[in-house]
C-alpha cells in the first residue's frame, strides 16, 4: 500500500526537512561572506548621564531593518545585519566592544557619537584570536553558559528606571556589579560577555506582546473547539426526555450575567505596575538577543567560583513579577553521569567555537532597546571600579578658522 502513495505522502515533510537544512546553510554561508570590523569603545572618564544615550543607539540601530524579497531570502539566504555587544575582562581590566558588517561602520559611530560625543571608538583585532582555536586543551579550561528569559518575551526585565537610591535619588548603575565581577580576576583568567543582536520587525510587538497583554487584563476570548459543549448538550437533551416522562418540561431560565467591575478596580497595584510595563515594553524597538558567557582561565589558576560572581551580578535585573535571566540548562558546560569526560569537553568546545563565530544557534529571546540599553551601556560617574580604561581627554575638532598652510 505504501509503495503506491509514498511519492504523495513523503514530499510534505521531507520539504520542510530540507527547507529547514537549505536555509540554515546558505544563511550561514552569507553571514560568514559578510566582511566585519571590531571596535574597541573607550567611554569618557565622566558619563553623568543614565543608559538613556545608549537605548537611543540603539533605537537608530534599528534603522538597518529592512524587508528581503523571496530571492533574496530563499536562495542566496541574506539576513537583516548582526551586531555583536562584548565585555571582555583581561586579567581584571574590562574592555567595552562592539562587532559589526562592515557597511553599517559609519552608522554605528555617527550613533555612538551622537550620544556620546567624548567617546573614543578604535578599531582593534579579534582579541580572541589571542586564545587557542580549541579550548579546553592542556593549558586552558572554560566554563560557559548561555541565557534565557524565566517568562515570556513581551515581560521585562528590571531595566535602569528602576535603579535609583530611594533616599537620595541616586541613580544605581546596574552595570557596576557586572563590572565588578568582571574585574576580581586575576593573571591567567579571562571573562568574556556577549550579546549577539538583531533588530526585529516592529510588528512583533502587536504580534506577539498585545496578546500578553489580552491575556493579563481578561480581555483574550478563550477558543472552544466544535464539540467541546457536546457532552454538555446530550446530557441536557437525555435529562430532558426523561422528565418529559413524568411532567412538563420547564425550561431553565437565563442567567443574568453581572457586569463586570472596570479593569482598574480588579487590578491589584502590583498587577497595574506590570501592566504598565508589558505595555511599554511592547510599544519599543526590539532585538532578537543570544546572550552568552565564557569564563576561561590557565588551569593552574582556574577558579570556578568566578562564574558564580558573574551569573549572581546577572541576578540584579531580576523581578519576579515581570522577567529575569537564567542559565540555559542545555547550553551550561557540564556533564553528569556517563561518559562525562567526553561529554562536557564537546559542550566546553561548542560554546567557545560559537562564542568565536558569534553564532546565534541555541536560545534566543527578544529585548527591547531599553533593556539592551540596561545591559550593555557606559557606566555612570559613580562607578569606580578601576578596571575600566576610560578616555583621558574630551574628543574635540580643530577650529574652523585653522590656517592652511
Amino acid at each position: 500500500m505504501f509503495s503506491r502513495v509514498w511519492f504523495v505522502v513523503l514530499p510534505v515533510p521531507f520539504y520542510f526537512f530540507w527547507k529547514l537544512l537549505w536555509l540554515r546553510y546558505i544563511r550561514r554561508k552569507y553571514i560568514r561572506s559578510i566582511p566585519t570590523v571590531l571596535l574597541e569603545i573607550t567611554p569618557p572618564r565622566e558619563i553623568e548621564m543614565t543608559p538613556q544615550p545608549m537605548e537611543l543607539f540603539f533605537n537608530g540601530l534599528a534603522g538597518v531593518l529592512k524587508t528581503f524579497n523571496p530571492l533574496e531570502e530563499y536562495i542566496q539566504g541574506v539576513l537583516t545585519a548582526l551586531f555583536s555587544l562584548e565585555l571582555a575582562s583581561f586579567e581584571g581590566k574590562v574592555n567595552f566592544y562592539i562587532r559589526m558588517p562592515k557597511a553599517f561602520r559609519n552608522l554605528v559611530e555617527a550613533h555612538l557619537y551622537a550620544q556620546y560625543p567624548d567617546i573614543e571608538l578604535t578599531e582593534v583585532s579579534d582579541y580572541i584570536e589571542n586564545i587557542p582555536k580549541l579550548v579546553p586543551n592542556r593549558d586552558w579550561d572554560l566554563w560557559g553558559t548561555d541565557f534565557e528569559l524565566v517568562k515570556p518575551d513581551p515581560y521585562p526585565i528590571k531595566t535602569y528606571k528602576n535603579f535609583e537610591e530611594s533616599v537620595t535619588g541616586e541613580m544605581i548603575d546596574p552595570l557596576s556589579a557586572i563590572l565588578e565581577a568582571m574585574g576580581k580576576i586575576g593573571p591567567g583568567e579571562q571573562i568574556w560577555f556577549q550579546n549577539v543582536i538583531r533588530p526585529v520587525h516592529e510588528a512583533w510587538g502587536a504580534k506577539m506582546g498585545k496578546p500578553h497583554v489580552d491575556i493579563f487584563t481578561g480581555r483574550a476570548k478563550k477558543r472552544e473547539g466544535i464539540f467541546a459543549n457536546v457532552g454538555a448538550d446530550v446530557i441536557d437533551v437525555l435529562s430532558s426526555i426523561t422528565k418529559g416522562f413524568f411532567g412538563p418540561v420547564e425550561f431553565a431560565a437565563k442567567k443574568e450575567e453581572k457586569a463586570e467591575s472596570p479593569l482598574e478596580f480588579r487590578l491589584t497595584p502590583v498587577e497595574k505596575d506590570v501592566l504598565k510595563a508589558l505595555e511599554s515594553n511592547i510599544g519599543k524597538y526590539v532585538y532578537s538577543t543570544k546572550m552568552r558567557f565564557l569564563y576561561l582561565g590557565k588551569r593552574e589558576v582556574f577558579d570556578k567560583a568566578h562564574v558564580s560572581s558573574f551569573v549572581g551580578s546577572i541576578k540584579q535585573f531580576a523581578d519576579f513579577n515581570l522577567n529575569s535571566f537564567k542559565p540555559y540548562e542545555n547550553s551550561k558546560t557540564i556533564a553528569n553521569y556517563i561518559l562525562t569526560k567526553s561529554r562536557l569537553r564537546y559542550r566546553q568546545r561548542k560554546i567557545f567555537r560559537r562564542y568565536r563565530d558569534r553564532d546565534t544557534d541555541g536560545a534566543k529571546f527578544i529585548l527591547s532597546s531599553e533593556e539592551l540599553a540596561t545591559v550593555y551601556h557606559f557606566p555612570y560617574k559613580s562607578v569606580v571600579a578601576p578596571s575600566i580604561t576610560k578616555a583621558v581627554s574630551k574628543r574635540g575638532q580643530a577650529p574652523a578658522n585653522l590656517p592652511v598652510g
